[in-house]
């Protein structure tokens, strides 16, 4: 009867190039949110006093507010303060953007990721360039 064989062993070249990958794959997802998250949102911009007033209404309308109302009023007013809380935290995408030019091009070339479909996510024109990333790419 054969001996069972153990587990294979990973060789710490193959272990590094994993942990590359990961790297990799991290700073891309970083810089993708980052992205999303700075996107310009349609409509017109809040403001803390536009959110202040809205506060306000909610405030005046809960004491004739029906039960359901009041749920309504209630969530919406925690969405609202919460908005206005977050709007001193702003992205600094410059770091991750640096992170994200290092990486993409083998990145990219690895998995297959056109130019069209950076661009198409949101990537700047000028930072696929900083990439070495060009039309010809995929």
């Amino acid at each position: 009867m054969a001996g069972k064989r153990g587990p294979k062993q990973m060789s710490e070249d193959h272990l590094a190039k994993l942990e590359h990958g990961r790297a990799e794959g991290r700073a891309v997802r970083v810089y993708l949110e980052a992205l999303r998250e700075t996107k310009p949102k349609r409509g017109r911009k809040r403001t803390p006093d536009s959110i202040a007033k809205q506060l306000a209404d909610i405030e005046a309308r809960l004491p004739e507010a029906t039960p359901i109302e009041e749920l309504k009023l209630v969530q919406d007013r925690r969405d609202l303060q919460t908005e206005l809380a977050g709007m001193g935290d702003s992205i600094d995408l410059s770091a991750v953007e640096a992170d994200f030019v290092k990486v993409a091009k083998t990145y990219g070339d690895r998995k297959g990721i056109s130019y069209a479909s950076w661009r198409e996510v949101g990537v700047p024109a000028a930072v696929l360039a900083r990439a070495d990333i060009s039309r010809g790419n995929g």
